[in-house]
């Protein structure tokens, strides 16, 4: 179980810059946050922190807390877990369907963007930064996703994409039910910032997306 935030990082999240994400605070609890996965410390001088998607979400989920009736005890925050893309054949808990999911999708997408603002050398937005390379498949997940294309379930029948490593350094392949939705996947990733192309399997025949990070 993801141990809860304590007062002190609650505070220091819900005070980083609404903008950029920047936080502030004593190099100690930096650097618990970044060791959470909340925070990044930056490249380049002079290397301040910011919240990373997961800090963006838990950052969301802070401020969707109701607030306490007068002289009700305060419960802790929800940190809202580190954010995890579905990447297609996994069980569906509750939690990853309805209004909840989708704002929750589209926070992480945010933050992934504004990550790509602050890691990439000339702050573009429009190819995958240097964590979306080294977390490959949920981050091209997190891409489908956010565009609104379905994961598929654990269940029978229940189709959707299918997110998957490779043995090619940089790639996943992406499935599909269809050819339409196959292609339908090929283009959003194509515009968030992937090259991606359709190949068959000589085995199976099965067509899939090849897709790996742009570099320019």
């Amino acid at each position: 179980m993801t141990r809860p935030l304590t007062a002190a990082q609650r505070r220091l999240i819900e005070a980083a810059d609404p903008g950029t994400g920047r936080l502030k605070g004593t190099e100690a609890q930096l650097t618990a946050l970044v060791k959470r996965g909340l925070a990044f410390r930056h490249p380049r001088p002079p290397h301040d922190h910011f919240l990373t998607p997961a800090g963006h979400r838990a950052r969301e989920a802070q401020s969707q807390a109701e607030p306490s009736e007068p002289g009700e005890p305060q419960a802790p925050a929800s940190t809202g877990g580190v954010f995890t893309a579905r990447v297609g054949g996994e069980p569906t808990p509750p939690a990853a369907e309805g209004a909840a999911r989708t704002r929750e999708v589209r926070s992480a997408w945010q933050g992934m963007l504004e990550l790509r603002r602050m890691t990439n050398p000339d702050a573009s937005t429009d190819r995958p930064c240097a964590w979306e390379r080294t977390h490959l498949v949920q981050a091209a997940a997190l891409a489908l996703e956010a565009a609104g294309h379905r994961p598929a379930g654990a269940a029978e029948g229940e189709d959707g994409y299918r997110v998957r490593d490779t043995p090619q350094p940089e790639a996943v392949a992406v499935y599909a039910p269809d050819a339409a939705a196959l292609r339908a996947c090929a283009v959003t990733l194509e515009g968030a910032g992937w090259q991606a192309g359709e190949y068959t399997e000589p085995r199976t025949r099965r067509r899939y997306v090849l897709a790996s990070p742009r570099r320019v």
